[in-house]
């Protein structure tokens, strides 16, 4: 009888796990949003933000800084080049003017169960790849399968709320999910890139390469020159270039890619007519590198375009991971001796502000003290967290911009003695270990020295020995890889609305992961859980008041010193450009530009040589 029943039991719970009718599923539909309903009907022909006209041709070109050595973007070892998820299509397309929601590309139509246990895609029967074979049922499963177990192991975080890609016929696939509280996991799912089963059954997916992968998406590579450029060739008989999310868009017939070994050389190519777009990152070089006559004549343009998009995390990532930086006073000490006041008027131009959240330039950004659900919610962590989390808003240390810090020094040299870090012989020594306080900051670009030299100097002060290690980028790459380094520059991207990036970013299963963005080593309790509450928020309400609640405790953390953001795009072209009437809201939109070939003629007029 008990064999009986437990043969009974498997039976149910494998229906159970096996037949998604079990669950019923909401009406299949042309996209997902995250809770709102979607921008565009069903019968939608195109985003609001493309010309229907724009011309196809021309080629433009780019630039970066560094090398490269590998074309599959999506694994760990090597350098993976510029641009190289061009031939990659994903089974949605987010659109750039409303948040978190996406529309069909390879596949045709989506339907999700009403608790979110499973999501299901019907393959567009149309979906190619370049070599004109179909894309299958077995390709998109495939790469869920290698994406998680060989691709970078930021996959196998998103992903591991996903129990299984299934195939229910030749033309659907079914992913069953375990957390059926991130209820973003279907929009990721929705993103991940299909890959050729053909093509890496022949191929090991998870070794560098310079072999170009099967694609079929608007672009395949072209030319390949080793850690020095590349080049993409737009496909002209690309299986989806009517589909409503494509049209208007992907106007260049070649986009390249040149590599250069520092920004300095780089913006001295782009004055010299040697690539034709850049987006300026450095102040210094905005204010002062394109008072040149190109500018002046109006050919090589200035622009600054609105960015509605948050704006990430840039800081002084300070390494928990190591015994000298465990203690949040310490790490506190250091945030005092930066200048920010200082270094943004004399460096920067006045270009920037503070950035003093996790989520700035955003709604998600915590301010003021917590109130109403926010408090709520922080209260049953009171005693896990710190105090100040409920007593002060969170507000970097300001200078007057001077340049003298004696009072922040101060503050700073109070806290290092508080908890046994002693002033001896001018020298900053453990009371306990007789350790001196070292610090070894990492970078890989030259520029950056002019802003880690006075924050050098300020930490000297406080007698710690500081060293300044420039290294090549593939050197930088390994090393925060395999988090070798004390304190390091980096900036990582926010969504409108977070999900599983959050777990990569902050989650203590990611501190120790080999590759992973938790750059400061971040294993705390109330983090996760915190973290957990945001991909569980059912409606946006929710959302805003986990992250705020998260914010506040990751800033008390001190795991980083907060640097700074500007809510804007500083970009710098050669005018041969046309576009959009209407920018998308939350992206540059260049894959809605096109060549003007008037202006591309008038400007070879401009640049050829005179009597």
């Amino acid at each position: 009888m008990f064999k009986l029943t437990f043969i009974l039991f498997l039976a149910f719970f494998y229906v159970l796990i096996v037949d998604p009718n079990l669950v019923k599923g909401q009406t299949p539909t042309h996209g997902l949003s995250l809770f709102e309903d979607l921008k565009y009907p069903s019968n939608f022909s195109h985003f609001d933000y493309v010309n229907l006209d724009a011309p196809k041709g021309g080629s433009v070109k780019y630039a970066t800084v560094g090398s490269f050595d590998n074309l599959n973007p999506y694994i760990l070892k090597g350098v993976s080049a510029a641009g190289t998820g061009l031939p990659f299509d994903t089974l949605l397309y987010s659109a750039l003017d409303e948040p978190d929601s996406a529309y069909g590309l390879i596949a045709s139509s989506v339907e999700r169960a009403s608790d979110n246990s499973w999501v299901k895609f019907k393959i567009n029967k149309n979906a190619r790849w370049h070599d004109g074979t179909k894309i299958t049922t077995d390709d998109v499963i495939f790469s869920f399968n290698i994406l998680k177990e060989k691709g970078h192991p930021n996959f196998a975080i998103m992903l591991s709320g996903i129990i299984s890609a299934d195939k229910l016929s030749d033309t659907e696939v079914i992913y069953r999910i375990s957390d059926i509280d991130n209820r973003k996991l279907p929009l990721i799912i929705g993103g991940l890139p299909v890959l050729s089963k053909t093509f890496f059954s022949k191929n090991i997916f998870e070794k560098s390469t310079l072999t170009s992968p099967l694609g079929s998406g608007p672009y395949k590579i072209e030319e390949v020159d080793p850690g020095r450029s590349i080049s993409f060739r737009r496909v002209k008989n690309y299986w989806a270039k009517d589909l409503p999310v494509n049209r208007g868009r992907y106007n260049f017939d070649e986009i390249i890619y040149d590599y250069y070994r520092d920004r300095d050389v780089m913006v001295e190519a782009l004055k010299a007519g040697e690539y034709d777009f850049h987006e300026e990152y450095t102040s210094k070089t905005w204010s002062t590198a394109y008072d040149i006559r190109a500018v002046q004549d109006g050919w090589l343009k200035k622009e600054v375009i609105e960015d509605n998009t948050p704006s990430g995390v840039q800081a002084f990532f300070i390494n928990t991971r190591r015994e000298k930086f465990k203690n949040p006073e310490l790490r506190e000490a250091l945030s005092l001796a930066f200048d920010f006041e200082w270094t943004n008027k004399n460096l920067f131009f006045g270009l920037y502000e503070r950035m003093s959240s996790y989520f700035e330039n955003s709604e998600l950004a915590s301010t003021g003290l917590p109130e109403g659900a926010e408090l709520a919610l922080l209260e049953t962590y009171r005693g896990k967290v710190p105090d100040s989390v409920f007593l002060r808003e969170f507000i970097p240390p300001k200078t007057d911009g001077s340049g003298n810090i004696r009072k922040n020094l101060r503050r700073a040299a109070g806290l290092l003695n508080g908890i046994g870090w002693n002033l001896v012989n001018g020298k900053r020594i453990n009371s306990e270990t007789g350790q001196l306080l070292e610090i070894e900051f990492l970078y890989f670009e030259r520029t950056f020295e002019r802003i880690l030299g006075p924050y050098a100097r300020n930490l000297e002060k406080l007698g710690i020995d500081v060293t300044l290690r420039l290294v090549d980028v593939t050197q930088y790459i390994r090393r925060l890889e395999e988090h070798d380094f004390d304190m390091t520059t980096r900036r990582f991207v926010q969504q409108l609305s977070p999900g599983a990036e959050l777990v990569s970013y902050f989650n203590s299963m990611t501190a120790n992961q080999k590759g992973t963005l938790n750059a400061s080593g971040i294993m705390d309790p109330v983090v996760d859980e915190l973290v957990s509450g945001v991909l569980r928020a059912r409606n946006r309400e929710e959302l805003i008041v986990s992250a705020r609640a998260l914010d506040r405790v990751l800033l008390w953390g001190h795991y980083m010193v907060p640097q700074w953001f500007k809510g804007v795009h500083h970009i710098v072209y050669w005018d041969i450009f046309d576009r959009p009437k209407i920018k998308p809201k939350y992206a540059i939109g260049l894959d809605t530009w096109w060549i003007d070939r008037d202006k591309t003629d008038a400007l070879s007029t401009y640049r050829s040589p005179r009597d």
